[in-house]
Formats: C-alpha cells, sequence, structure tokens
C-alpha cells in the first residue's frame, strides 16, 4: 500500500518504536517532522534502562540476549552513529568491542561455594536426550499451550543444562514449549560455546547507553517528535471487515488526537517491565502489582474488538512471571579482584556466574568497567538477578523479592563462602533491588492467535510492534524480536521498504547440528581443551 503524506504516531517509546521511527525516516522516506512517539515513562527505551548514578546506585533492570545473527538489529544500528564517535556506527562500534573483549566464562556454575568441577558438562542422560530431540522435531502447531514441564522426565531438571538454560534465558518449567522449541533451533550454532556463554554479543556501555541513546539522539536531530509523560490510554477504532482504522488517540491527561485517513499508528501492547519496583540497601521493592499503561492498552483492545489476541495468557499470572534483579555499585575494587581470581576471568569476559545451591536461583555478571558512559571515576558496578525470588535464601531465610539489598548481597556472600574478613569487599555498596512482576510474561504457555499479528485481521492503517505480536520463528526476550516486528509493520503500512530478512536457519546447516549433537552427548570441542586446567591454571596466565 502506497500512501501520500500522513502522520505516523507510534505508541510506545522502546526499542520497537524508536526502530520503527528509524525505518520510516531512513527507509520509508518519511519526514521526521511527520513522526510522532508517545511514550508513558518520563524518557525513551522502555525495557532497555540504564538510570542512576554513584551516590544513589547505578540501575540496570536487565539486557536483552544479543548475536550475530540478528540482521535487523544489526542492519539497525548499521545507520546510528555510536556513543563515541559519529564516525563509527553504533552496530560497527558493538562488533569492534567483541572483537576486542574476547568472552569465555571459565566458571560458569558455582557449587558449594567453589567452581563446579562438572561446570563444563550438561549432564544429559538418554531420557533427557531423546526428550530434546522430541521437542526439537516436533511441529509447533502440534505443542499447543503445553508446558516446557510436560515435554521432559524430571531429572531433566536437576541437569546442569537446565541450570544454565534457565539462568541464561530465564526459563520456567512452565513456560511455553513452543519458545523453549524456538530457542532450541535459533541458537543451535551458540551450544559449542553454551558452557561458556560464547557467541553472545556485549555492549560497550549499558544498552541504554549504547544503543537507546544513540539512536534517540540521531531521531531528534532529524525532527522526530519523542514525547515522554505521554501516555495512550485507548484508542476509537472504526470501520467493518475487511478494513478497520484508527480515528482517534486518548491520552491519559484527558486530551485526544483525531488520526486522519492517511496516517498510520503502531501500537506497543505489553510491557515486560511494566510495575517495576525498586528497593534500597535497606528496603525491599514495594510488592504490590500494578500493570500499568501497556497492560491497560491492549486489555481494551482485545476486549472491545477482534484480532488483538489474549493479554490475560501473559500478565494474568504475575506470581509465576517475576523475578528480581539487582545492580551494586562500588567505589572500591576488592570485590571485583576476589571475584577475578575466583573465576579465572578479567570483569567483561566471563558471563552469568550461576549458583547450583540457591534456592533463588542466584546469578551474578561483572561487566567490562565503565558499564555507564559518565560513570563516576573509581566505581565498578555489577549485576544478578534470582530467577526464583518467591523461595526462601539458604542464608537469610528471606525470599528474594522480600530482601533488601543488605540481604541481598549476605546470600551473595554465602553462596561464595565468603570469610567474614572477606565480606569487607561488599562494605559500602549501593544496592539497587528491582522486581518485575511480568519480566517472563513474554514466555507463558500460550495458543494461536494468543498474540496478534503484526497487522491485525481485518486490518487498516495501524500495526502491532514488540515482544507481544506473533512472528514466526523468531524467539522473544531479545532486541531482534521487537526491531524485527518494527521493521515488518513499517513495509507492510507504508509498502516503501521490503520486509525483514528471513530468521537465520542454522538448524538447517549439517555441520552447526553435528557440533550441537557433540555437544549435548558430552564431547567437547577442541577449543574446550584450554578450559581443561580450570580457573586457577588460566589465571596465572
Amino acid at each position: 500500500m502506497v500512501q501520500s503524506r500522513g502522520q505516523h504516531h507510534i505508541v510506545g517509546g522502546g526499542i520497537a518504536g524508536l526502530a520503527t521511527a528509524v525505518f520510516l525516516l531512513r527507509d520509508a522516506g518519511v519526514p521526521g517532522a511527520d513522526i510522532h512517539i508517545h511514550e508513558q515513562l518520563d524518557r525513551p527505551g522502555g525495557s532497555l534502562d540504564g538510570s542512576g548514578d554513584a551516590r544513589q546506585g547505578y540501575l540496570v533492570r536487565g539486557g536483552r540476549m544479543f548475536e550475530e545473527h540478528f540482521a535487523c538489529t544489526l542492519d539497525l544500528l548499521a545507520g546510528i552513529p555510536s556513543a563515541d564517535d559519529p564516525a563509527v556506527s553504533a552496530a560497527e562500534d558493538i562488533l569492534a568491542f567483541n572483537r576486542a573483549v574476547h568472552a569465555s566464562g571459565n566458571c560458569r556454575i558455582v557449587r558449594g561455594g567453589r567452581p563446579a568441577a562438572d561446570r563444563d558438562r550438561l549432564g544429559l542422560g538418554r531420557g533427557a536426550l531423546l526428550d530434546l530431540a522430541r521437542l526439537v522435531l516436533r511441529p509447533e502447531r502440534s505443542l499447543g499451550d503445553r508446558t516446557i514441564a510436560a515435554c521432559f522426565r524430571p531429572a531433566f531438571f536437576d541437569s546442569n543444562f537446565w541450570l544454565m538454560w534457565a539462568t541464561m534465558f530465564s526459563f520456567q518449567p512452565w513456560h511455553s514449549a513452543v519458545e523453549m522449541r524456538r530457542y532450541l533451533r535459533r541458537f543451535i550454532h551458540l551450544f559449542p560455546g553454551f558452557t561458556r556463554i560464547e557467541g553472545v554479543l556485549r555492549t560497550r556501555y549499558n544498552q541504554h547507553d549504547a544503543m537507546i541513546a544513540p539512536m534517540v539522539c540521531w531521531l531528534r536531530q532529524r525532527g522526530v517528535d519523542i514525547a515522554p509523560a505521554r501516555q495512550v490510554t485507548d484508542l476509537t477504532i472504526g470501520g467493518t471487515a475487511p478494513a478497520r482504522r484508527v480515528t482517534r488517540l486518548a491520552f491519559a491527561d484527558g486530551t485526544a488526537l483525531a488520526v486522519g485517513a492517511e496516517d498510520r499508528v503502531y501500537l506497543t501492547l505489553g510491557s515486560i517491565t511494566e510495575g517495576s519496583a525498586t528497593g534500597s540497601a535497606d528496603r525491599a521493592p514495594d510488592p504490590a502489582v500494578r500493570e500499568g499503561g501497556g497492560w491497560g492498552l491492549w486489555r481494551r483492545l482485545a476486549a472491545a474488538h477482534p484480532g488483538f489476541g489474549r493479554p490475560e495468557a501473559f500478565c494474568g499470572t504475575p506470581e509465576r512471571t517475576s523475578w528480581t534483579s539487582f545492580t551494586v555499585t562500588l567505589d572500591r575494587p576488592g570485590f571485583f579482584a576476589l571475584m577475578e581470581d575466583f573465576t579465572g576471568n578479567r570483569a567483561g569476559t566471563g558471563g552469568l556466574v550461576s549458583f547450583a545451591g540457591s534456592a533463588w536461583g542466584l546469578s551474578i555478571v561483572l561487566f567490562h568497567q565503565p558499564h555507564f558512559r559518565d560513570q563516576a571515576a573509581g566505581t565498578q558496578v555489577f549485576w544478578g538477578y534470582g530467577l526464583c525470588d518467591d523461595r526462601p535464601g539458604e542464608v537469610t531465610g528471606r525470599t528474594l523479592r522480600e530482601a533488601t539489598g543488605t540481604e541481598i548481597l549476605a546470600e551473595l556472600a554465602g553462596q561464595l563462602g565468603l570469610s567474614r574478613d572477606q565480606r569487607a569487599v561488599l562494605s559500602g555498596a549501593r544496592v539497587v533491588p528491582c522486581r518485575m512482576p511480568f519480566i517472563t510474561s513474554v514466555f507463558m504457555a500460550r495458543r494461536p492467535g494468543d498474540r496478534p499479528a503484526v497487522c491485525p485481521d481485518p486490518g487498516g492503517n495501524f500495526a502491532v510492534i514488540g515482544q507481544f505480536c506473533e512472528l514466526e520463528r523468531d524467539c522473544v526476550f531479545t532486541v531482534e524480536y521487537s526491531v524485527r516486528s518494527a521493521r515488518a509493520a513499517v513495509a507492510q503500512l507504508t509498502g516503501r521498504t521490503p520486509p525483514p530478512p528471513p530468521v537465520a536457519r542454522t538448524d538447517r546447516d549439517p555441520r552447526v547440528v553435528l557440533r550441537a549433537l557433540r555437544v549435548l552427548l558430552g564431547r567437547r570441542p577442541a577449543q574446550d581443551q584450554r578450559a581443561a586446567a580450570g580457573p586457577d591454571a588460566l589465571a596465572r596466565r
């Protein structure tokens, strides 16, 4: 559909909304002045955030996975100047950073306060391997709303594979078998480095500073209207099948905006970080669950109009979609030095360190420093999270969602087996816990139709973008999913750009499949031999 000049209204200023604006301006030739981003928060970025300061403590709620086959994301960032050098694109900066700082974790699992002796082994028995094969080979449409637990024998969930899989991707046994199948197929090429988290790309700074801030700057320089604290609460949709169109946007302040016949609307529905609550060293996050505007808008649209899916499938059980993260700011290098000696990895070259004995499902990661572009000199920032924030910890006896920042550090120190003297390296830390009740809502078991199509049928002048639309084969909880949805929406609503490229099918490469099978069967790739001596030997190199 080729249109004459109209206004383009983007509801939501997260990565999907910002990517939509970039594709409209850069590829579809829409003038910046005709693009409007309506964002309910006080700044754009959505779930890709980075905030705080050295005094109060820095905060990153989390980060999305990123790897070399994310074609839409790399294409998006290829035209955006990086944060530090306008002559280098954000995409080039990410790739250059990963060439310079090679990541290969030597201590993926800690057990009993020590690097686990079997940290390089997946521990999969014949039954688990058979269940994995059945899931991968089974047609997606036949799975319906089956859970992961329904597809595997109980012993599978005691394996190192599941511990590493669950903590790396944030899966739980009650999550969707369809989503796990998609991940297994989409990322099969990562299996040779799975126990070391190799092949996953990092950004130089947190993902807000590395991707969001440069995009916002680029868009504003070109006249795009990015309005924070402007929440869309409802839409008026007129017309009947086979065509409908949005005719009006309603805002939280009581105002409204007419949408013309030539205008287009791009809707971000739902949010994995809505309802986030932060705490401090002496205060746990507020336990109340608040859905927020993204879920409210989706509920209203789904109740009033066909084709908008079923939000209840994703946000209806927050006790099953919650986890709590924490960001720690330190003024002294002691803890980083201790962890570098413990793991055999310099900060930024390892990845998640997960604690097998933790009821919280505790993991931490030491970032390359500085993690914030304006981070105060002499400070260091690390991050952690607990996949199971409703279980009492072994040290504190409190659930993670009830724990203060001080109690979280006490639990971490206990899992590391630190002595009283060693715990001094954490003194003076500023800890910002953050509970997110809907963080894994994208993974909840679902049926076809629970997520709306990018252009719902019957459609017209609107599209759905972000994590809660349906895209064939791709994996939610990734930046790529949001960016791919944006590119698909711009292509369909403007007719001026090509659709997104197909999802990379490395699962069809016999060499990739063979390497993955060798890993699953417990035969380590040749490059693994360098880790056989353990982190102590590596640390001496």
